[in-house]
């Protein structure tokens, strides 16, 4: 097998549907929707061609970045303990 145009979709006995990253005569990087990136040597891969459409691609925000905007976007309530340290303490 030659090498895949990028954005194909195709089907993978194992693996399901996935859309091609990568491919070049040695080696072919697809995308699957629910398995993730995985890498293939060209020569010996099986897949499918597809005429579907790709869902579209959405990827889970993750890391430190995203906590903190979470929290600064939505104020956060005080509890009962919070309460009682600031009446002991006498702040406001």
């Amino acid at each position: 097998m030659n090498a895949i145009p990028e954005g194909q979709y195709v089907k993978h006995y194992r693996y399901g549907m996935g859309v091609v990253t990568e491919s070049d005569d040695r080696q072919t990087s697809i995308d699957f929707d629910v398995h993730g990136l995985k890498r293939f040597v060209t020569r010996l891969m099986v897949v499918e061609f597809s005429d579907l459409t790709p869902p579209p691609r959405v990827r889970a925000k993750r890391g430190a970045k995203v906590y903190a905007r979470l929290a600064s976007q939505t104020p956060r309530k005080k509890s009962a303990s919070d309460r009682a340290k600031e009446s002991a303490s006498g702040e406001k």
